[in-house]
């Protein structure tokens, strides 16, 4: 009698069969929100990164000071108001079309003090090598720190360096730190917006996001898409010079401008409504993320900045904008509403509303 139970077709593999994946090495952008350890996401400047502010740095440090969590404090010293600002930088590859990690060290640290309205004065820099980095990869980022130090007017007044073992970094990370005056009469804060607020963006959105990641992953997409990074101080003083009644200014860095404009609204106890068409988008940008799963509001900017202006002022703004050469893309893309306070809505094409939510991590790690 035959065993017809080994004659039968396989319907799948076993158990023996199946493929081993290793995972242990995984990590994820936007992870569950109760985690023990410290994922990517927590640095994408999203609702993970600012619970992780406000659970484990604030309690830590406190201070009055510390409580205003904009892009700098504002210190009161000697009579007049500072602004105070320091970030790092850990931007992958360190040379990218439109600039380079020493131009995103100069220019991310002057535009957060420039959100205060300060004029940036000094910097600090501290540079972290990686054992084995080639000097002349170092001395092209410090060339690109100087040259963009000199264009925003800013002078780097003292340094450190440190090397860490090959393998325990990634060739270059900056940190830099700077101090500004802020001039009499202006309060640049979130807490002074009002419903009726204009809310104006000084040009295309997502640029910076789309051309690190072009050219981290080697996407192409029929145009080289070069970063918007610069230097926004005199952006905002000749904004300042037509009023110095602005009620707030944002530079949409990480998380991008649906980040920043979800941290105002929630700051101001007001609604945000925009127009979702009137949200510049360059054609490159818009195909890059169709292409990629990815929404505009979300990647970031490093040139850009967001004003929330009283409507009274609104036209002679954003006039002033498009006059200057950072601001000459200006658009009106919404407004501060009394409904729906802390939220952001948007208006689509269709005529229906969707909730710009603050993102959870980032789209795009590392990103400056």
């Amino acid at each position: 009698m035959s065993d017809t139970t080994s004659s039968r077709p396989a319907t799948g593999p076993g158990p023996r069969d199946l493929p081993t994946v290793d995972i242990s090495g995984w990590t994820c952008p936007a992870p569950l929100r109760e985690t023990p350890r410290v994922v990517m996401g927590h640095g994408g400047g999203g609702a993970l990164t600012a619970e992780l502010v406000q659970q484990i740095f604030v309690p830590a440090f406190g201070g009055e000071l510390l409580g205003q969590l904009g892009d700098s404090a504002v210190i009161p010293l000697g009579g007049q108001r500072l602004a105070f600002s320091t970030d790092s930088y850990v931007v992958r590859p360190l040379f990218f079309p439109g600039g380079s990690i020493g131009d995103l060290a100069v220019n991310g640290t002057v535009n957060d003090l420039a959100m205060s309205g300060a004029r940036a004065a000094f910097l600090s820099c501290g540079f972290i090598l990686e054992e084995g980095v080639e000097m002349p990869v170092v001395a092209g980022v410090a060339d690109a720190m100087g040259a963009a130090a000199r264009a925003a007017g800013v002078e780097v007044a003292t340094g450190d360096t440190k090397v860490v073992e090959a393998g325990r970094g990634d060739g270059v990370y900056l940190n830099t730190a700077g101090i500004g005056v802020i001039p009499p009469g202006v309060d640049l804060r979130p807490q002074r917006v009002v419903p009726g607020d204009v809310v104006i963006v000084s040009g295309d959105i997502g640029v910076h996001g789309v051309a690190i990641m072009s050219v981290r992953e080697g996407l192409e997409f029929g145009v080289e898409i070069e970063s918007d990074c610069a230097a926004l101080g005199g952006l905002v003083q000749t904004m300042l010079a037509v009023t110095p009644d602005l009620h707030v200014l944002r530079d949409p860095t990480r998380g991008g401008l649906a980040a920043a404009l979800n941290e105002i609204a929630t700051a101001s106890a007001t609604g945000v409504v925009i127009d979702e068409q009137a949200v510049p988008v360059p054609p490159a940008v818009a195909n890059a993320c169709a292409i990629l799963g990815l929404d505009p509001m979300y990647v970031a900017n490093e040139g850009k900045l967001v004003a929330f202006v009283p409507r009274e002022h609104a036209d002679a703004v954003l006039d002033a904008m498009r006059a200057h050469p950072l601001g000459a893309g200006a658009a009106v893309i919404g407004e501060a509403v009394a409904a729906h306070p802390g939220m952001v809505v948007a208006r689509t094409p269709l005529g229906g509303t969707r909730v710009v939510d603050l993102p959870l991590g980032e789209q795009l790690p590392r990103i400056c």
